[in-house]
């Protein structure tokens, strides 16, 4: 069965924002796939560059255990918009996702990111976007 791009987009958001759980994020991925998150600055729990479904569920591991990332996905106030392009294996997201913090605060967080996928799991995945301060 193929999925659509909003269907991968929304199963990878929920794997990830909502559930964090990083089987699952790293099982949409291909074996050898590929995450970058080149604006992350060098040093950050989360790597820049994770290749592998096991780094990547590494990787996502130590980003949901960083306290910055605690807040709350609120979905009521969260947007996005896909993109398709020529290529029916490539989308972009643009996202713009709500967090309700611990302290009864609203955060947002924006972001594009880059999807190529291979028999329906992503081979990559270009993450744009900053972690808060």
């Amino acid at each position: 069965m193929t999925r659509t791009h909003q269907e991968i987009y929304e199963r990878y958001v929920y794997a990830g924002a909502l559930t964090r759980n990083p089987d699952a994020v790293a099982g949409m991925f291909t074996e050898d796939g590929l995450f970058e998150a080149p604006l992350v600055p060098d040093g950050h729990r989360l790597p820049n560059r994770l290749a592998g479904r096991e780094a990547i569920r590494i990787g996502i591991v130590a980003y949901h255990r960083e306290p910055r990332y605690q807040g709350t996905v609120n979905i009521e106030c969260s947007r996005y918009v896909l993109h398709d392009t020529p290529d029916p294996d490539v989308f972009i997201a643009e996202t713009d996702t709500a967090f309700d913090e611990p302290d009864g605060r609203r955060s947002y967080v924006s972001l594009v990111q880059i999807f190529r996928l291979r028999d329906g799991l992503i081979a990559s995945l270009r993450d744009y976007f900053t972690p808060p301060a």
